[in-house]
């Protein structure tokens, strides 16, 4: 299990091995998600990778502004 100690400037670096397997690189964004008492590090997902995401989605019965209050 890695490790990492919070810096007097509130910095945390994160061990190689986790960048390593998630193949994270310099200058990566990441969002920080509360969850309890800790936080859900995940990466901000680039136009490319939401590309495609909605294929073959149904577009019948999504609501619109017409039905809206």
């Amino acid at each position: 299990m890695a490790t990492a100690t919070l810096s007097s400037k509130f910095q945390i670096s994160i061990p190689k091995e986790v960048r390593d397997q998630q193949h994270w690189s310099a200058g990566q964004e990441f969002v920080f998600i509360p969850k309890g008492k800790g936080v859900l590090l995940m990466p901000v997902p680039t136009l490319e990778d939401l590309r495609g995401m909605a294929r073959g989605a149904n577009p019948e019965n999504y609501r619109d502004r017409d039905d809206r209050f």
